[in-house]
């Protein structure tokens, strides 16, 4: 399929499917959350933070806190010096993808898809850059929900192993089309049932 002809049947396709997912799951799902998280924490059910999307536009990509406190602005830490903040349900809303469902709000907005590469944040997109040049293709699309490389290889520690999934996602530009899009849904489907988050 061509590149136009595969962008506006996969915009419907985010449209509807997010659709669903906002009105079926999210409409009692956020409540639940935010109850929870008030309960443990006493603090906001959302997370923001600017990622890069589409051409290299900055958007704010929502997620349901699951940590303590707030993310150091100059500082963007990777993961791993992230985990003493994690909160026992923030294990429980990472190890199940669950954290990631307010992004479908974004994909509405037409700020990221249901199936696309990883949104990262400006510097760790500039590492990864720096070793991949070819990387930089990769903001002809907008960012999605689930990817090759969360799925193939899961969540990034360090610059290392962003780069290693950065070459997974690399393979999705060179196979765009909705089969493949359907496809790494099922497989994310399976990743998050599974527990496979962390």
């Amino acid at each position: 399929m061509g590149k136009k002809r595969y962008i506006f049947p996969k915009r419907v396709f985010d449209i509807v499917f997010s659709s669903i997912i906002i009105i079926t799951v999210l409409s009692w799902l956020i409540p639940l959350v935010a109850l929870i998280i008030f309960f443990e924490t006493g603090e906001e059910t959302f997370f923001t933070q600017k990622r890069i999307g589409k051409n290299g536009v900055q958007f704010n990509i929502y997620k349901f806190k699951s940590m303590r406190g707030e993310s150091p602005v100059n500082d963007p830490l990777l993961s791993k010096d992230e985990i003493a903040r994690i909160t026992k349900f923030g294990h429980f809303l990472r190890k199940y993808r669950i954290d990631e469902f307010p992004q479908f709000f974004n994909v509405l907005k037409g700020e990221m898809s249901i199936v696309g590469p990883r949104p990262e944040r400006q510097l760790f997109l500039n590492g990864i850059l720096a070793f991949i040049p070819k990387y930089k293709e990769i903001q002809k699309l907008k960012p999605g929900i689930t990817s090759i490389g969360q799925v193939k290889y899961g969540y990034a520690d360090n610059l290392d192993q962003m780069l290693k999934r950065a070459r997974y996602d690399l393979i999705y530009l060179d196979n765009l089309s909705l089969f493949t899009d359907f496809k790494l849904i099922l497989s994310t489907i399976k990743v998050v049932f599974e527990g496979k988050g962390r």
